[in-house]
């Protein structure tokens, strides 16, 4: 039924101002805006909706993964740009807060509405 349907995702954040800053300022991605609501526009085609929420509450998961080739620079170069890294006590992160130990090597951080984000070896 939605084989030939071009889907996509959307989250809610509680700032769309905000929201408009840190993911086309300090993560660098195209975004636009219509009707009071964003539009990530990811390398490939991909359309992500942001949209206002009075009551938002954060993710608990992450919402957003960006693969790049050396997590290292990628990690230093959002630190540049403000972002902080978070750490979580059951995970053994490094000193730039890179989990390496399973999978892929992996970061997290947050945007500005507090949804989880990350940045992956790829």
């Amino acid at each position: 039924m939605f084989g030939t349907t071009k889907a996509f995702s959307g989250f809610s954040v509680n700032d769309i101002a905000a929201a408009k800053k840190f993911y086309g300022e300090t993560l660098g991605l195209r975004v636009s805006e219509e009707h009071g609501l964003l539009t990530l526009h990811i390398a490939g085609g991909t359309e992500i909706l942001v949209y206002p929420k009075d009551d938002h509450t954060p993710a608990t998961f992450t919402i957003l993964n960006f693969p790049v080739e050396d997590i290292d620079k990628a990690v230093d170069e959002l630190v540049a740009r403000g972002v902080r890294f978070e750490r979580y006590p059951h995970l053994k992160a490094d000193e730039k807060g890179i989990f390496r130990e399973e999978g892929p090597a992996i970061a997290w951080f947050t945007d500005p509405a507090g949804n989880v984000l990350s940045v992956l070896q790829q």
